[in-house]
């Protein structure tokens, strides 16, 4: 099944973690969706991504394509709480050379804007970002957005160990 990522699951690290199957297809676009930081974490309660579906032909996500088993399908299900405050839909996909794909994207269902992700939260988006070649530009707008320190610090050493 083809997977379409726009947050930390970018970060491949991040994403073979949860789904061990998950190879690269493609970076891929959304359009009439924008990124935004809004989702309530589940578990520790700071902004997750969300493709927020805006209606609006000139607003992009970027992200990037996975092809992945079933079952794995299912473990990253686990990971990111379908159900509870994401669900998960079909979309369409442009791919750098204008091929249209569909893939198994999630959305936030359980949002608050006045949240705000923790670095490291954060960090796994960008890092997956420039991993995969999205548009600096993109990349930069991520990068400034404004992300707060995880109350929890053995949260923030555990989770960015991936990249040491």
């Amino acid at each position: 099944m083809l997977y379409f990522s726009y947050g930390s699951n970018m970060s491949s690290r991040r994403l073979l973690q949860r789904a061990p199957s998950a190879t690269f297809v493609a970076v891929a676009s959304l359009v009439a969706h924008e990124l935004r930081f809004h989702k309530i974490s589940n578990t520790d309660g700071s902004a997750k991504c969300d493709a927020f579906e805006t209606g609006e032909n000139d607003h992009l996500v970027y992200g990037v394509l996975y092809q992945m088993s079933s079952a794995d399908k299912g473990l990253l299900d686990l990971a990111e709480g379908l159900g509870h405050g994401y669900d998960e839909k079909i979309v369409q996909v442009t791919s750098p050379d204008d091929e249209l794909l569909q893939a198994t994207t999630y959305y936030a269902t359980n949002i608050d804007p006045t949240l705000r992700p923790y670095h490291w939260y954060k960090e796994h988006v960008v890092r997956g970002a420039w991993e995969n070649g999205l548009p600096a530009q993109y990349v930069e707008w991520i990068s400034g957005v404004n992300s707060i320190t995880d109350p929890q610090p053995q949260r923030h050493e555990k989770e960015l160990a991936i990249y040491l």
